[in-house]
């Protein structure tokens, strides 16, 4: 009898960014080319969703991120011809912090750039995944869950042994 392998989506975390009318994007190169997300990456062994967070916007971003706010909880498939990954992204919206000029964009990041929402719709051609738009629409319908509805068991926040 085969073994089926146990499926493990990808958890991501990703901020939605206002100012002004206009939402924080970061242009990367990804293998289709330059596109646009908001910054969001994986989240990392031993951080909560928040914390994730809060060091994705400063790597890709430059600027200090605080959650104050759970936007959505979204499960997502990507397909291409030789990958087929199941994304669960943590989406938070916060407060803009400080920006440090000297801190180099992480790798792939090519800039950040500040756009309206007529202009995020526009430019879905360009969009990472369709969580770019919809973190995006959920964020200007006011959509709102506390922190605390993410449960973080101490266990999660300890070094795993095999980084000890």
């Amino acid at each position: 009898m085969a073994t089926l392998e146990r499926w493990k989506p990808s958890v991501t975390v990703a901020a939605v960014i206002e100012r002004d009318g206009r939402f924080l994007l970061v242009e990367e190169h990804t293998a289709d080319g330059l596109r646009l997300n908001n910054p969001a990456g994986h989240l990392e062994p031993s951080e909560s969703p928040e914390q994730g967070c809060t060091r994705e916007v400063l790597e890709e971003t430059a600027h200090h991120f605080t959650p104050t706010a759970l936007v959505g909880v979204y499960l997502s498939r990507f397909q291409r011809s030789t990958e087929d990954i199941t994304y669960l992204r943590f989406a938070f919206c916060g407060n803009l912090g400080a920006f440090d000029a000297g801190r180099p964009l992480d790798t792939g990041i090519v800039r950040t750039l500040w756009m309206t929402p007529d202009e995020v719709r526009q430019s879905t051609a360009r969009h990472r995944s369709p969580l770019v738009l919809r973190c995006m629409e959920d964020d200007l319908h006011g959509q709102r869950h506390p922190l605390g509805l993410v449960h973080i068991d101490p266990g999660v926040l300890q070094q795993p042994s095999s980084m000890l």
